[in-house]
């Protein structure tokens, strides 16, 4: 006869203050800092001639994430209770600074993303510390915060962008998938924290008008919780899901995040963290997993 296992400890103390799960939203303040033509969109691509310096429409569906999308998130985090982090594109927060600046004022983290929307992973070193460093300064000046998380376009970083973050006295990004916790990279030798994003609990790949319903959104992302809130009683578990100012912040999007929201306060031991309190977390924990040299 096989030995039953040894029964999972549920109470050994992964995170403060007899937290079981951590979830980690992400809202990204991007709309104003994309190109005036050519960007994703739900529209049709369309090859524009060169007199043509913009897609109006295409412009219109990005302009609803700061008109509408933004504030309307803002109120659901408040009635929830809810903090999260903000990556903003530094050319979307220089055009809208009070927007920017509200997020602050109710108690979200502004962390960067960039000082415009284009990539930088094959730019040249110097040029991608000016990059950094450019969308840096104009989060910091416009919100009164200098950023300490850092998300690159789509992810893609190029080999000198956690060296050049550390550089500058970031403490971590979040463009990695590999984990459902944070953990530390070694980065010069130095720990450097890494707090896992997500593509399967995120709006722009699921719904963005193309793909899924919010109600298919809604019905994957209490699934996973489920399945987290079940693993988090023997180990530590975050769970990462991401809000796009054009697209969670639609009125049907908002009532699906205010059912998820409201069915997860339900349960006991959840907390809702900033990316940088998930970061001090981690830098003061002696077990945290740890991973070599990055390349």
């Amino acid at each position: 006869m096989t030995p039953s296992p040894a029964p999972r400890d549920a109470k050994r103390n992964f995170w403060p203050d007899d937290i079981r799960l951590v979830i980690s939203i992400s809202m990204q303040f991007e709309a104003g800092g994309q190109p005036l033509k050519g960007t994703d969109s739900p529209f049709p691509k369309v090859d524009f001639p060169a007199h043509v310096m913009s897609d109006p429409g295409a412009n219109t569906w990005f302009a609803y994430g700061y008109r509408e999308g933004i504030p309307r998130m803002l109120d659901l985090w408040d009635k929830h209770g809810v903090k999260v982090t903000s990556h903003m594109i530094g050319e979307a927060a220089m055009k809208h600074p009070a927007l920017a600046r509200e997020i602050v004022a109710r108690g979200h983290e502004a962390a960067a993303h960039g000082p415009r929307w284009s990539s930088q992973y094959a730019l040249s070193k110097d040029d991608e510390r000016r990059f950094i460093a450019e969308g840096t300064r104009m989060v910091e000046e416009v919100t009164g915060k200098r950023p300490s998380g850092y998300n690159c376009n789509w992810m893609r970083r190029s080999p000198n962008t956690l060296s050049l973050l550390q550089e500058m006295g970031y403490l971590y990004h979040i463009d990695d998938l590999s984990r459902d916790e944070p953990f530390i990279e070694l980065v010069n030798g130095k720990d450097f924290v890494v707090v896992p994003y997500t593509l399967r609990n995120n709006d722009i790949l699921l719904v963005e008008g193309r793909y899924y319903s919010p109600d298919q959104f809604l019905s994957q992302i209490k699934r996973e919780f489920d399945a987290m809130y079940e693993e988090a009683g023997f180990r530590r578990r975050m769970m990462s899901i991401s809000a796009h100012d054009r697209i969670s912040g639609s009125p049907q999007m908002v009532s699906a995040w205010d059912e998820f929201l409201t069915y997860v306060r339900r349960k006991p031991g959840i907390a809702f963290m900033r990316k940088d309190d998930i970061v001090r977390f981690a830098l003061n924990r002696p077990d945290i997993l740890r991973e070599p040299e990055t390349i």
